[in-house]
C-alpha cells in the first residue's frame, strides 16, 4: 500500500505552539502565521480513524486552496499561500466556536433526525412527508458547535445568541455569508454535473476583528455532493443516491458496528478498503475542479513537507 502522513513533528522557525487536529497539524508561528498540514488521518463521527488515507490530504488541500480563492469576493479568507501540495500557510484568527452548516437536501445527519419522527433540527422547522435525499424549499441553515475537544452538537440560533456564544449581528453577517457562499458552490457543483447537497463553514476574526473564512471550503470533507443525471430516476426509485463525499465511510463504519458511541471501537479498515477510499477523494477532485489529480509522491513526503516549508518560511519570513 503507498506511503500517508499519519502525522508531522516539525521544529519550525518562530514556533509557538503546535496543535493536532482531527485531520490536520498547525503551526502557530510568531508574526501570527499559520502553518496547517493536512495529514492523511481519516476522522469519522468525530473519531481519528486508525489508517491514514493515501492522498486524502493533498485532495483536501488543493480543493481548498482553489475554492478559497473563487470565493474571496464574498469573504476574505485566512490563506497565504500553498508552498506543498499539502500545507497552507495563512494568518492566524480567534475561531468563532460555531461551524455553520447549510443543507439543500435532506441527506446524513439531517435525514436520520427527520426518519427518527423528528420535523425540527436545530430550531429550523421541516415540512412532514419529505423523502431521503429529497431538496428541501429552500436551502437552511443547522448550525453545530465546535468545541475544542469532543463532539460537534446541534445548536440552534436562539441558543447561540442567548448563551452568548455569538453576538447577534456577527451570527446574522454569517448566515448571509454562509448563503452567498452555498450558493456559489452550487453553481460551481452544477457545471460539473453535481449536486452540492450540504457543507459546512467556519469563520474566526482576523486581527482587525474583520470576519475570516478559515479551514477548508467545499471539500470532501466538509461537503456532501450527487450526481446530478442520476438524482431524479435514484430519487422516484427510493435508491440511494450516488454521491461523492464522505458518508459512505460512516456508511460502512455503522454497519460494522461503530457509530462513535462511546463504548464502541473502531474496526480496522482492510487495505482494499483504504485504497477504495483513496480513489473516492481523487475522483471527487477530478469531478468537482474539472481536471486530472497529480499525485505527488508517495514516498518521504513527510521529508518533502518540512524542506517546502522551510524554504517558504526563509524566503517570506
Amino acid at each position: 500500500m503507498k506511503s500517508a502522513v499519519k502525522a508531522t513533528d516539525f521544529d519550525l522557525p518562530g514556533l509557538v505552539k503546535r496543535y493536532e487536529g482531527k485531520v490536520r497539524d498547525v503551526y502557530f508561528l510568531q508574526n501570527d502565521l499559520l502553518v496547517m498540514v493536512a495529514t492523511d488521518r481519516l476522522s469519522a463521527f468525530d473519531v481519528v480513524l486508525s489508517q491514514p488515507i493515501p492522498f486524502k490530504g493533498q485532495v483536501l488541500n488543493q480543493m481548498a486552496a482553489q475554492f478559497l480563492d473563487h470565493t474571496n469576493d464574498i469573504v476574505p479568507n485566512w490563506k497565504i499561500a500553498t508552498p506543498d501540495p499539502n500545507v497552507t500557510v495563512g494568518k492566524m484568527c480567534t475561531p468563532i466556536k460555531v461551524e455553520m452548516v447549510v443543507r439543500g437536501y435532506l441527506a446524513g445527519h439531517a435525514w436520520r433526525v427527520y426518519n427518527s419522527g423528528e420535523r425540527q433540527i436545530c430550531g429550523v422547522p421541516l415540512p412532514g412527508g419529505l423523502k431521503q435525499s429529497q431538496q428541501l424549499p429552500q436551502p437552511i441553515i443547522t448550525p453545530s458547535t465546535k468545541p475544542d475537544e469532543g463532539h460537534d452538537e446541534d445548536i440552534s440560533k436562539s441558543e447561540i445568541i442567548s448563551s452568548g456564544l455569538v453576538q447577534r449581528d456577527i451570527y446574522e453577517k454569517l448566515e448571509v455569508i454562509s448563503l452567498q457562499l452555498f450558493e456559489r458552490g452550487t453553481r460551481f457543483a452544477a457545471e460539473r454535473g453535481l449536486i452540492l447537497v450540504d457543507t459546512k463553514y467556519e469563520f474566526g476574526l482576523d486581527q482587525n476583528g474583520e470576519i475570516t473564512l478559515i479551514d477548508e471550503i467545499h471539500t470532501p470533507d466538509s461537503s456532501r455532493y450527487f450526481y446530478a443525471d442520476s438524482y431524479e430516476m435514484r430519487l422516484a426509485a427510493d435508491l440511494p443516491q450516488k454521491q461523492l463525499s464522505k458518508e459512505f465511510v460512516r456508511e460502512w463504519l455503522m454497519a460494522n458496528g461503530f457509530s462513535g458511541r462511546p463504548w464502541e471501537s473502531a474496526p480496522a479498515l482492510p487495505h482494499s478498503f483504504v485504497n477504495e477510499v483513496s480513489n473516492r477523494y481523487i475522483e471527487l477532485y477530478e469531478n468537482i475542479v474539472g481536471k486530472t489529480f497529480e499525485k505527488g509522491a508517495d514516498t518521504h513526503i513527510v521529508e518533502r513537507i518540512e524542506k517546502n516549508i522551510l524554504r517558504y518560511l526563509s524566503t517570506n519570513g
